[in-house]
């Protein structure tokens, strides 16, 4: 069973869904971290991220595991090194090709049915899991999304507005996975909110639907 929390970059996902399923008792699920291990395999191979072919066969052999919170691509602890701006720019890049997101989408299901997750991304309740009973659409302000990830990066914040403009674009236009919030999902604008009020909520949602103790 999984809870689906999607969103645009700097919505909150990640601290969101984390938070929820430490509350709730479920594993999470970070699929973000799976696309950037795709994309700094590709760059360590120094592959052309737009040759889909070449940087589909990189994502088949990728081996992405979770140990805890931390991140390991083929054994090797990679958490710090996927979240550089460069391999977030990248793994951009990697996912809107076919063959990287069937391979990711193909290990994500197999992880999902393994168990109860809490799982983030951009089309975790549209395409790897349109049936999951609570999907929630993250949002906040262009502003609050860029001030979020210029406080996590340290880079300038009006570089990350243009950076995570043209990263929105891509992720709505791309043909494959495209971001938009499930028919059914709840959309939860977290501007102003902090991660208590936010998880809070989830929570409650999930509890209305019967997915975890009141």
């Amino acid at each position: 069973m999984v809870i689906a929390i999607d969103g645009p970059a700097g919505a909150g996902k990640s601290t969101v869904a984390r938070a929820v399923a430490d509350a709730l008792g479920f594993t999470y699920l970070d699929s973000g971290a799976m696309y950037r291990c795709v994309a700094l395999a590709t760059l360590q191979t120094g592959i052309d991220l737009d040759d889909a072919e070449a940087v589909g066969r990189v994502a088949r052999g990728a081996r992405v595991d979770f140990n805890g919170d931390r991140v390991l691509l083929d054994g090797a602890d990679v958490s710090d090194e996927i979240r550089a701006p460069e391999v977030s720019e990248a793994a951009s890049h990697v996912s809107v090709h076919p063959e990287v997101r069937e391979a990711m989408v193909e290990r994500q299901r197999a992880l999902i049915e393994s168990g109860d997750y809490v799982a983030e991304g951009r089309d975790i309740g549209t395409v790897v899991s349109p049936g999951a009973p609570l999907k929630v659409f993250l949002t906040a302000s262009p502003e609050e999304r860029a001030r979020r990830r210029a406080a996590e990066s340290g880079e300038d914040p009006h570089a990350v507005v243009v950076a995570l403009s043209a990263r929105d674009s891509r992720d709505r236009e791309r043909e494959h996975g495209a971001l938009r919030p499930a028919e059914d999902s709840v959309e939860i604008d977290t501007t102003g909110l902090d991660v208590a009020q936010v998880t809070a909520r989830v929570i409650d949602l999930a509890r209305e639907r019967g997915l975890a103790p009141a």
